[in-house]
């Protein structure tokens, strides 16, 4: 059993930056992907980066390659995703998951996990 809780949302203008976490509780975690995902009002929530469990292996959507950066720290229980260069679409609750292996990594229904989530809002 994994149990995830993001935090690090918040407001901030077009071209900031934001740093998420997610915290995990379980023995287990290290041996767990984890994605982080994301839904925007009226939208399906959709896949926006992840790691497998070294952190050896990373993958991106395409609309966050470059600007967002996944990483986590195993030793803390704790996964990250770093976002810069904000836009307003990026508006959306970000969602922490885990799941047991990284294939089919962007696909929602494979994970196992989820966090709560946490409200990015990105101004104009």
């Amino acid at each position: 059993q994994v149990q995830l809780v993001e935090s690090g949302g918040g407001l901030v203008q077009a071209g900031g930056s934001l740093r998420l976490s997610c915290a995990a509780s379980g023995r287990t975690f290290s041996s767990y992907a984890l994605g982080w995902f994301r839904q925007a009002p009226g939208k399906e929530r959709e896949f926006v980066a992840a790691i497998n469990w070294s952190g050896g292996s990373t993958y991106y959507a395409d609309f966050v390659k470059g600007r967002f950066t996944i990483s986590r720290d195993n030793a803390k229980n704790s996964v990250y995703l770093s976002m810069n260069s904000l836009k307003p679409e990026d508006t959306a609750v970000y969602y922490c998951a885990a799941k047991r292996t990284f294939l089919s990594i962007a696909t929602r229904r494979e994970y196992d996990y989820w966090g709560q989530g946490t409200q990015v809002t990105v101004s104009s």
